[in-house]
């Protein structure tokens, strides 16, 4: 049995040995190497992923070829295109790997299924939901009125160690700046 798993599930819930045994039967543990897709823009999204390992992020890019990050996410996070997943629509996001990385997935009709088997994991899931929801929120108003000095330091705090792991041109596509604009705030 996956001990990260099985201590990341218990952040949140107590499950017992045998629930954890029919739990981890759902999810597939998969490796991914440095600029490889989960997901990529107007497909299908099969899976939600749970990162193991690694450093990940959601984007878009626009009709002029700019890049725009929604998120990073490292170990203990969950990434995928949420709304794809959920509303079992084609992504309007991408979902690539910055490094190397470990992920557990669980498709939406495991997910569901799980859901009936263990009625705690609906829990567990509406919990990492309204966390997540509450991340978006944080982060839209943060876009809207906070200035770019500002925003970057809530970028240090939010993802301590990120800035030694992730291109400075990916964290200025997540701020909303340019690469110059970042120099200016890293220096």
């Amino acid at each position: 049995m996956s001990h990260f798993l099985k201590a990341h599930i218990r952040e949140i819930i107590n499950l017992t040995d045998d629930e954890f045994e029919i739990l981890q039967g759902f999810f597939i543990r998969k490796r991914f190497r440095k600029r490889q897709f989960l997901i990529q823009e107007h497909q299908p999204v099969h899976e939600i992923f749970l990162i193991e390992k690694g450093i990940l992020k959601s984007s878009i890019i626009d009709l002029s070829g700019k890049e725009h990050i929604l998120q990073f996410a490292a170990s203990n996070w969950w990434i995928s295109d949420f709304a794809g997943f959920f509303k079992q629509e084609n992504s309007s996001l991408a979902v690539e790997c910055i490094e190397d990385s470990e992920v557990y997935a669980i498709s939406y009709e495991d997910l569901n299924l799980l859901c009936s088997k263990i009625q705690a994991m609906e829990r567990f899931f509406r919990i990492k939901s309204n966390f997540g929801y509450v991340a978006l929120q944080q982060r839209i108003l943060s876009l809207m009125s906070k200035s770019a000095k500002e925003r970057y330091e809530d970028f240090i705090q939010q993802y301590p160690g990120f800035i030694d792991h992730v291109p400075k041109q990916l964290i200025a596509s997540y701020l909303g700046v340019s690469r110059e604009t970042l120099s200016r705030l890293y220096s």
